[in-house]
């Protein structure tokens, strides 16, 4: 397990609990580094939406009890948010929801010129998703082919 893993998967054991207390879920969690700062970054969810004293409950609680494992010895920021509306499908939970739903997927390579593609989500299992275009036809697409999958915003 990468130092990377092992960050994000105690900052999952850490957040269960007090999400977990406050009815809110874990969307996901990263530790990234961009330009010169390294990020924790926490995106929650509950029905009816994330407000921001919602993210500063959950921002409170987590720093706290996270700083007493001191896992993280260099300086970063922490970030609690909302996953907002294009929110990225990761895990089980999100293709299952997101079932029926228009998705946008992006690949790392071009299938047949063409690296983006928008469609309804039909079905997923652990290998592959299954697009469903507007005229009927249907696409398949290997998981690992794919950049990111994330609900379409359609205005």
């Amino acid at each position: 397990m990468s130092f990377r893993e092992h960050v994000e998967t105690l900052a999952e054991e850490v957040l269960t609990p007090i999400l977990d207390e406050n009815k809110f879920e874990l969307v996901d969690v990263e530790y990234v580094k961009e330009a010169s700062n390294w990020y924790l970054r926490v995106f929650i969810d509950k029905d009816g939406g994330i407000t921001i004293d919602d993210c500063e409950l959950v921002s409170r609680a987590f720093d706290s009890q996270f700083e007493e494992k001191d896992p993280i010895k260099e300086p970063y920021i922490l970030e609690v948010s909302s996953p907002g509306l294009d929110r990225p499908l990761k895990k089980e939970k999100d293709f299952k929801r997101s079932l029926g739903k228009s998705v946008e997927v992006k690949l790392y390579k071009a299938i047949d010129k063409q690296k983006e593609f928008t469609g309804i989500l039909s079905s997923y299992d652990d290998k592959e998703i299954i697009l469903e275009f507007e005229d009927g036809e249907t696409m398949s697409i290997t998981r690992t082919d794919i950049a990111i999958v994330r609900l379409a915003i359609l205005f």
